[in-house]
């Protein structure tokens, strides 16, 4: 994964408020859909975090 979901949410947000500047939808929408994956990232980032959590648990019990 060369970005994280936070960069990828973050990039997102800038490309949405560019387009909304420059008045170009499509743009627009790619902004609010790298946010959503940048979201999506995130989410699994902090269930892969917690399933290692529960193995390191499981392992000291």
């Amino acid at each position: 994964m060369t970005d994280s979901g936070k960069a990828k949410e973050l990039g997102g947000k800038a490309k949405e408020a560019l387009g909304a500047v420059r008045g170009d939808e499509e743009q627009k929408a790619e902004g609010r859909q790298d946010q959503s994956e940048g979201k999506a990232r995130q989410a699994g980032e902090k269930v892969k975090d917690a399933l290692g959590d529960l193995k390191d648990a499981v392992k000291r019990s």
